[in-house]
């Protein structure tokens, strides 16, 4: 059974970072891309950056250079560095990992970011 297992949240004040880690209980290689998403109280979940099998990364437009998302397939794991965090960055961060050939989509239990002063 696939697992994801997200650390790194917590309370940061503005213009701070923090990393965020995924970890998959399998082979990254399973997954045809993997992501963060990110869902603040009352809005909808949407997507902060994602990474496809070969390396290739999205990212959503309110990231405007300030975060990177990284795999590192032999450590199994998923990793968003974000910089220069604002107040309206404050939401719960959720990693997705999916595989577009059977369907699956898996995601983590969340893990929350404040930005805050």
């Amino acid at each position: 059974q696939v697992q994801l297992v997200e650390s790194g949240g917590g309370l940061v004040q503005p213009g701070g970072s923090l990393t965020l880690s995924c970890a998959a209980s399998v082979n990254l290689f399973a997954f045809t891309s993997m992501g963060w998403y990110r869902q603040a109280p009352g809005n909808e979940r949407v997507l902060v950056a994602s990474v496809s099998r070969g390396g290739g990364t999205n990212y959503g437009d309110f990231v405007k250079g300030r975060f990177t998302i990284s795999r590192h397939d032999a450590a199994r794991t998923v990793s968003l560095q974000m910089n220069g965090l604002k107040p309206e960055d404050t939401a719960v961060y959720y990693c997705n990992a999916q595989n577009d050939f059977t369907r699956d989509d898996y995601w983590g239990q969340g893990t929350p970011v404040t930005v805050s002063s």
